[in-house]
């Protein structure tokens, strides 16, 4: 039985980035993840919840849009229950190019866990006295040059110059991340733009009258760099009347070390052999439970193979695990 929703007066924003929630252990990460990564998303709630910020989702909830385990899907709906939240969906919340009724992520907004938020259905409220409004762009949806409510909302809206935030999970185009494709813009009556999908911080950029960030997400995923020096956070945007206010929350984690496997790599063995001494030693060491040693394997070694061989492999490896860890991206 859910819990009824209590009225909160907000008066800001949590914005959380993709946790990835999963039955199964990513990568090299040697802890109770299932458990880890509830519990940082029960943080976030709570701590919302105690400064009356509105907890905003930025997609890739979960990690496998389908069949995870009913056991975790019950506790987030026990923790979510009377809360509102509202988010978007990104490409690992869905098995098609659309959200649809057999991704999990349609059983938290179906039992009022979660509301979708879009450019045809924003968000609308009043924190501090200032009129609110939060749309969106879900994975591969557009988003706008220029936001306008919808022709049967009230277009007196915008006459009182209210503070307007778009969420969305898109390949942008920001240094530090190669796989952008379009670069930020100005997007009219638009005053802050927050991007998931990318999973490490990254510089804010202003574009005309519109401010572009990608905060990163809440959970580290595979022991990179990248990731070793990634502090998950969220943001925490407080609204005054004529002013926006916006905090990095450090999320309580682990350190890094504690949280990954050591990768195993002989130093004196000689360049020639390295590669494929390291892989079989990680394969051996490390039977992770979503074929990251594998991956890691083929991804020093496939480049020996001819192109058609290697996709070959790269595809049966993908199949075998039921992982994308071979593909682009993030």
């Amino acid at each position: 039985m859910t819990k009824p929703k209590t009225k909160t007066e907000y008066v800001g924003l949590l914005v959380i980035g993709d946790p990835h929630i999963e039955g199964r252990q990513p990568g090299f990460r040697k802890d109770d993840f299932p458990n880890v990564i509830l519990r940082k998303v029960e943080w976030c709630l709570q701590y919302a919840q105690t400064n009356r910020l509105l907890p905003t989702f930025l997609g890739d909830t979960f990690d496998k849009p389908r069949d995870n385990p009913t056991w975790m899907l019950g506790r987030l709906i026990e923790m979510m229950s009377g809360v509102d939240s509202i988010g978007i969906y990104g490409n690992h919340d869905c098995a098609d190019p659309t959200l649809n009724d057999h991704d999990s992520l349609s059983i938290l907004i179906k039992a009022g866990c979660l509301r979708l938020v879009s450019e045809q259905s924003p968000w609308k409220g009043t924190m501090n006295g200032r009129k609110v409004l939060v749309g969106g762009s879900s994975y591969r949806q557009s988003i706008p040059e220029e936001f306008n409510l919808p022709a049967s909302q009230p277009k007196t809206l915008f006459d009182s110059d209210p503070f307007v935030v778009w969420i969305t999970h898109h390949d942008i185009d920001i240094a530090g991340y190669e796989n952008g494709r379009f670069k930020p813009y100005e997007i009219g009556n638009v005053d802050l733009l927050i991007n998931g999908h990318i999973h490490r911080r990254l510089e804010t950029v202003q574009a005309g009258s519109t401010t572009w960030m990608t905060p990163g997400n809440i959970s580290r995923r595979s022991r990179s760099e990248a990731n070793r020096n990634h502090k998950p956070t969220v943001l925490r945007i407080d609204v005054q009347s004529n002013q926006h206010t916006i905090t990095d929350v450090e999320v309580p984690h682990e350190p890094h070390n504690e949280v990954f496997h050591d990768s195993i790599i002989e130093p004196q063995v000689t360049q020639s052999s390295s590669n494929f001494v390291a892989g079989l030693a990680e394969l051996t060491a490390r039977r992770t439970e979503s074929g990251a040693g594998l991956h890691e394997f083929l991804a020093e070694n496939i480049s020996q193979f001819e192109p058609a061989v290697a996709r070959e492999i790269t595809s049966l490896a993908n199949e075998v695990t039921d992982t994308g860890e071979m593909k682009n991206g993030e």
